[in-house]
């Protein structure tokens, strides 16, 4: 008798698991999000560019409205409405484990339509909002800064289930345009590259993450000095910027992200992809002769100010 009672349990047991609700984040079907501000024929062609490295597989689609710029960009500290017009757009897919977070701005029909943010601004804000190991593609059919687009990963990626700590998505928005602030300002001086810098401050959260959830202002003032340092900036970022640097990387620690064991490896995995794609310019950043000319800089420095208070 005991046995059948086992039986019965063991079957019933089997049942409920058969019919239990199947989690939504286990859909790995990739979400392209449209701006609500898309014409029809705009909305075509912005599926086509999104969904061309899909090869005809399936895909799910949503629509982003100012109402989500106000949700998930306001918090930060813009200022849309409702009424927000939204044309960037966006298809996220999630990859393998430990395959980071990568991202490709697509042009739509020949053009280079998002103005502002650039392709490593938006895997830093990624990383930094909470979303790991997945290929996300952008695109405009008219010019426009990409917000829309940054908004749409939001909410693509919390419709699988997964959900986003909004300090963690503020850190993201003021990370954004920081350092699209800091890039635009040093655009055109030698030794610049918006490349150094999202490297720097990946690589920044990579020593904060190894640092550990506690890590102190002193040892992100230090950690910053050592990546701008690596990245060559030296001589081009201006003590305001490392600043707000600094203060951006408080933000993060404040926001919890740090707590995420999966932050580290999300942030180095980030350092590889910046310098794989990138490579012609870290090779020469590192050889021996441009290493030569920045320590006679330094040392020419040091000579100066030690012959000054002789």
């Amino acid at each position: 008798m005991k046995k059948l009672i086992t039986l019965g349990s063991l079957l019933l047991g089997l049942l409920a698991l058969s019919f239990s609700p199947v989690r939504a984040d286990t859909d790995n079907t990739p979400v392209v999000t449209l701006g609500r501000s898309l014409t029809t024929q705009q909305q075509k062609g912005t599926v086509a560019t999104l969904t061309q490295h899909l090869d005809g597989d399936s895909y799910n689609t949503i629509t982003v409205t100012g109402d989500d710029l106000v949700k998930y960009l306001n918090p930060s500290g813009s200022t849309f409405t409702s009424n927000s017009g939204v044309w960037s757009s966006a298809m996220i897919q999630k990859t393998a484990t430990g395959s980071g977070i990568n991202v490709q701005i697509l042009t739509y029909h020949g053009n280079q339509n998002i103005t502002t943010i650039t392709a490593n601004q938006y895997k830093n804000a990624a990383l930094t909002a909470g979303i790991s190991d997945a290929n996300i593609y952008i695109t405009s059919a008219t010019p426009i800064d990409g917000s829309g687009a940054l908004a749409g990963i939001y909410k693509a990626y919390a419709k699988d289930g997964n959900a986003l700590n909004q300090k963690q998505v503020n850190a993201a928005q003021n990370e954004m345009g920081t350092l699209s602030q800091i890039t635009q300002a040093n655009q055109d001086k030698k030794g610049y590259s918006d490349t150094q810098l999202n490297n720097a401050v990946a690589g920044a959260k990579a020593d904060m993450a190894k640092a550990g959830s506690q890590v102190s202002r002193d040892q992100i003032t230090t950690i910053v000095n050592n990546q701008i340092n690596q990245n060559k900036l030296t001589q081009v970022i201006t003590n305001n910027q490392k600043e707000q640097i600094i203060n951006l990387l408080i933000q993060i620690r404040n926001s919890g992200a740090l707590k995420n064991h999966n932050f580290k490896t999300q942030a180095q995995n980030l350092t590889k992809q910046i310098q794989s794609g990138a490579k012609n310019l870290f090779n020469r950043l590192n050889t021996t002769e441009n290493r030569n000319f920045i320590q006679k800089i330094w040392d020419a420095i040091v000579n100066f100010f030690t012959q000054l208070f002789k």
